[in-house]
């Protein structure tokens, strides 16, 4: 089977084959039929037939998810009508040529894969067989069951791991065992052999390193998304085994809490059925369950007490590296930069801004087209001005001022207007004889 542990896709769904699959039978039994031996024969129709089956092996990976396919995998998921298409090894051929695919065996021998089982036989051919294809290019279409890699999916796949790492409780170290890893993968990679090839992918791009200490394999992964992984020292090896005694001891904890509660409901059963001696037997079993809890409870606050401080100093240690790189370029900024050179320029300045106001004093009292005039001059002319306006003044009386009275009461309004009703009743019509008779006659009603 080409793809061991894995089941295979399956047919290709309706909605991702062209529409011509079900109509067109005379185009696709051109496509289903076998390139003929040189492309120089019909470079046209060589060059649809390829982009036609390119596409859709393409979309076929990316639909499925699948890291790896083969040739018998292909053929059956395009059967059309019981025919197969003839010309898929070709297609293979030409995408492996192109980097699109990749054979599995080349890919491990690419890597140091040496702590996989299955990968030791390929790691001691790399020498001969990785070197050779590498160098000789690829030009033999692959065999049936031969197990190919889907380039970009098995890059894109390995991105989706580590990042799934980045966001999990295990990043607070970046060494982790292999086998908390896989389960944390679980719903990520389908089987195991899959999730070795991510490793590997995450190995050839140097953000995971993997060493196996004591029969158990452990990965170091890289800090930051475009970090490189640094190689797995001592200290990352103590760290581990901090992290394993911490959890060992957490385990046995909890496991000694149960057995000395179980102890505590066994004496209450033994003193309902009145077994003293029994019942006696448990609370002293119960009170060195609780002796020992105590003892790991100490031993596991002086573990997590060293890993706070590891914690702690590898935060200073990234600070530190901060502060020196910050350090470090702000010398480089101000390389040319000192006090005497800083004075000089803002005494260059100044200059320059005097001499611009010379300038522009200089441009201000300049005269244009012979318009300057002597200023005795324009000030013996102002007076002449001013004698000649005086003589022509007219002396006009004082504007009367108008002298506030105080305010009227009601009864004073209404007499006055009965006295005004009375006087205009009492006056003569005017006429021009007897033009003195009504000021007498106004002076006697008054």
């Amino acid at each position: 089977m080409c793809s061991p542990g894995e089941a295979p896709p399956g047919p290709a769904a309706a909605g991702d084959l062209p529409p011509e699959w079900e109509t067109d039978d005379e185009r696709m039994a051109f496509l289903f039929s076998a390139f003929k031996q040189s492309r120089e024969v019909n470079s046209t129709e060589w060059d649809s037939k390829m982009a036609f089956w390119v596409g859709l092996v393409l979309a076929r990976g990316r639909r499925s998810g699948a890291v790896r396919t083969c040739l018998r995998e292909l053929q059956n998921g395009f059967e059309r009508r019981g025919s197969v298409p003839l010309g898929l090894g070709t297609v293979l051929r030409e995408l492996l040529r192109r980097g699109k695919l990749q054979r599995e065996s080349d890919f491990m021998a690419s890597v140091d894969s040496s702590w996989i089982s299955w990968g030791v036989g390929v790691f001691i051919l790399k020498p001969l067989k990785w070197t050779l294809s590498s160098v000789l290019g690829d030009s033999k279409i692959p065999e049936e069951d031969e197990v190919l890699i889907y380039v970009e999916v098995l890059q894109e796949k390995a991105e989706e791991v580590y990042r799934l790492y980045q966001s999990s409780t295990l990043s607070s170290h970046p060494v982790v065992a292999l086998a908390e890893l896989r389960s944390l993968c679980a719903g990520l990679c389908p089987d195991e052999r899959t999730f070795y090839l991510l490793l590997l992918q995450l190995q050839k791009e140097k953000r995971v390193t993997i060493l196996e200490q004591n029969g158990e394999k452990i990965v170091k992964f890289a800090r930051g998304l475009h970090a490189k992984v640094s190689p797995m020292n001592d200290v990352d090896i103590g760290v581990y085994q901090l992290m394993q005694s911490e959890q060992l001891l957490s385990q046995k904890v909890e496991s000694l809490s149960q057995e000395a509660e179980k102890c505590k409901e066994d004496a209450r059963s033994a003193c309902r059925a009145g077994k003293k001696q029994l019942a006696l037997r448990c609370l002293k079993a119960k009170r060195r369950t609780e002796r020992r809890i105590e003892e790991l409870h100490s031993k596991l606050d002086a573990v997590q007490g060293i890993l706070d401080r590891i914690y702690a100093s590898q935060t200073d240690q990234m600070v530190f590296n901060a502060y020196q790189a910050g350090v470090g370029a702000l010398k480089l900024s101000m390389k040319d930069v000192t006090v005497e050179r800083a004075e000089n320029l803002v005494d260059q300045i100044q200059e320059l801004c005097d001499t611009q106001d010379e300038v522009a004093q200089t441009l201000a009292g300049v005269g244009i087209n012979g318009l300057e005039m002597d200023s005795e001059e324009l000030e013996k002319e102002l007076d002449s001005l001013l004698q000649d306006s005086s003589k022509d003044s007219v002396d006009l009386p004082p504007i009367p001022q108008k002298v506030p009275s105080a305010p009227m009461s009601d009864a004073e309004l209404e007499a006055e207007l009965e006295q005004l009703s009375v006087c205009a009743g009492d006056l003569p019509q005017k006429t021009p004889s007897a033009s003195s008779e009504p000021k007498t006659a106004l002076g006697l009603n008054l």
